[in-house]
């Protein structure tokens, strides 16, 4: 690794730590020539994971796509960013996980459905009536009883 002080070609790894269920890799180095540190961050190169939509376009999977309608969903609720974050992780690294290069997008919501289920039963119901375009009350109320 070149150093990005001096310009040196070689450096020596202090310390590594993983990210991200493994797959980012965090290393504190130092150049043999001028001894200043730095820091690099190594990554797997995923191959690019396409959703196939209820219309059947295909759009390339955007992570913060999927953090914006979590966040949506948790508007005025106890949950903080990291968890949404985390969340958002979560179901990537899973989808990712299968080794496909397509999924649908209601296998993504049904999985955002999941993980809200186990986090905040009032954002579950929120991403529900959106994800599952709920039209009467009727809808809302079953839903609800599901949740007990």
């Amino acid at each position: 690794m070149r150093c990005p002080f001096c310009s040196y070609h070689d450096s020596k790894v202090i310390d590594s730590r993983t990210r991200d269920g493994g797959r980012t890799i965090r290393r504190r180095r130092e150049c043999l020539k001028c001894r200043r540190r730095f820091t690099t961050r190594e990554q797997v190169d995923d191959i690019p994971l396409w959703v196939i939509k209820q219309d059947n376009r295909r759009e390339e999977f955007d992570r913060q796509k999927l953090v914006r309608s979590i966040q949506i969903a948790c508007i005025k609720r106890p949950i903080s960013m990291g968890a949404i974050e985390q969340m958002a992780a979560k179901i990537e690294n899973s989808l990712r996980d299968e080794g496909i290069d397509e999924i649908e997008s209601s296998v993504i919501g049904e999985a955002v459905l999941a993980e809200l289920r186990s986090l905040d039963e009032v954002a579950y119901v929120r991403f529900a009536s959106v994800y599952r375009n709920f039209q009467a009350k009727a809808e809302f109320l079953t839903e609800l009883k599901q949740l007990k």
